[in-house]
């Protein structure tokens, strides 16, 4: 079920349960369920990115990563191959770093890894090896966006 079925769900539960009421108890529940439609959405996904360390561990080998395409999320697994080749083969994780952050930006780098199924380590490396890659030069001043939207 895409999350937009979820946030339907939570609105049909919350009307039905405003109906006992009057309508200044309709309105709020009209209300709630606008902000609630947000926290919804992340808590899923919070949801499936732990669901999916947990299948990673009951795994021999790969993992399981939670995907987004077009706002539905789906959990994939991956092969222990498929993760081998992003890494360099030539290089191994030998230089370490330290690095002080504040705990905030620590749980956001936690979850962020958590939905890609990877170690905080792991993700760091590939968005830093990304960032760092260098790119072709573009014609022009130009910016391309591509991706998914909803108002």
């Amino acid at each position: 079920m895409q999350i937009d079925g979820y946030v339907q769900a939570l609105r049909e539960d919350l009307a039905r349960v405003a109906a006992v009421g009057d309508e200044s108890t309709a309105r709020a529940a009209g209300l709630l369920a606008v902000a609630l439609e947000a926290s919804l959405g992340r808590r899923l996904q919070e949801a499936l990115g732990e669901a999916a360390l947990e299948l990673s561990g009951q795994l021999e080998s790969g993992r399981v990563e939670v995907r987004i395409a077009g706002g539905d999320p789906e959990l994939v697994y991956v092969r222990d191959e498929e993760a081998a080749a992003a890494e360099p083969a030539d290089e191994a994780f030998s230089a370490r770093i330290t690095l002080r952050l504040p705990e905030s930006l620590k749980t956001r780098l936690e979850a962020a890894a958590a939905v890609h199924g990877v170690s905080v380590n792991t993700w760091l490396v590939q968005v830093l090896t990304r960032t760092l890659e260098p790119r072709a030069p573009s014609g022009g001043s130009r910016r391309r966006l591509t991706g998914y939207g909803r108002s």
